[in-house]
């Protein structure tokens, strides 16, 4: 088992602050990296109020292949199609234990054979602005248009991403990032928009812990 708790960094981007904190509990990770097999990376959108972003799904994905080329990475849009409809929102599966069921249709049993899938990566969460100030007006004059005055506002991120091993149908680790930031919008005739990377930070985040998991290059 590895027990990672709360690394946090602080990254300044063209003035727009963010931290990040993550967090990892991880059984029986692969010590040579999981060979030609293939994973896939799904956000969860079960809850009525929010849906898992797919750019972040995106984002995610391509950070774990641009680490390791050996990482066979299934895009999560072709995986859901190819299985229609056992992974829509209202369908799939919520615990490794239904797996097991869903593995009794024969044409899920099938396509996920195809594929040789390895595993099956469950990314919880979204990202979000929060709290906003300042003011700002905008008018047009005899020399011209233009606006003066600040804005800034808040955003932050918290992702859980859950492991299941396909083969042994467990769950092997869960790890988290949850970033945060602060961005500034400065007008002198100009607009000037100064934005925090936290869905960015995050991707980065929660990527490069799962690539540590599942590559043996790392």
């Amino acid at each position: 088992m590895r027990v990672t708790a709360l690394l946090v960094l602080t990254t300044a981007m063209l003035g727009g602050c963010v931290t990040a904190n993550v967090d990892e509990m991880t059984f029986d990770a692969p010590v040579a990296g999981i060979g030609e097999g293939s994973i896939v990376i799904l956000g969860r959108r079960h809850a009525p109020d929010y849906d898992t972003e797919p750019d972040f799904i995106d984002c995610i994905g391509g950070h774990v292949s641009r680490g390791d080329a050996g990482i066979s990475v299934i895009p999560e849009r072709q995986f859901i199609d190819s299985l229609y409809p056992w992974f829509e929102p209202r369908t799939a599966p919520l615990s490794i234990e239904s797996v097991d069921r869903l593995m009794t249709v024969p044409s899920v049993a099938n396509k996920l054979g195809e594929l040789d899938l390895q595993y099956m990566i469950w990314i919880d969460g979204r990202t979000e602005d929060t709290n906003s100030s300042g003011s700002m007006t905008c008018g047009v004059g005899p020399t011209g248009a233009g606006c003066f005055g600040f804005g800034t506002w808040g955003t932050e991120s918290e992702y859980e991403a859950t492991i299941w091993n396909f083969g042994e149908g467990s769950e092997v680790g869960r790890m988290s990032a949850q970033t945060s930031g602060q961005s500034y919008m400065p007008a002198v005739v100009v607009p000037i928009p100064i934005i925090a990377p936290v869905q960015d930070t995050a991707c980065e985040s929660l990527g490069n812990q799962l690539l540590q998991y599942l590559s043996a290059e790392s």
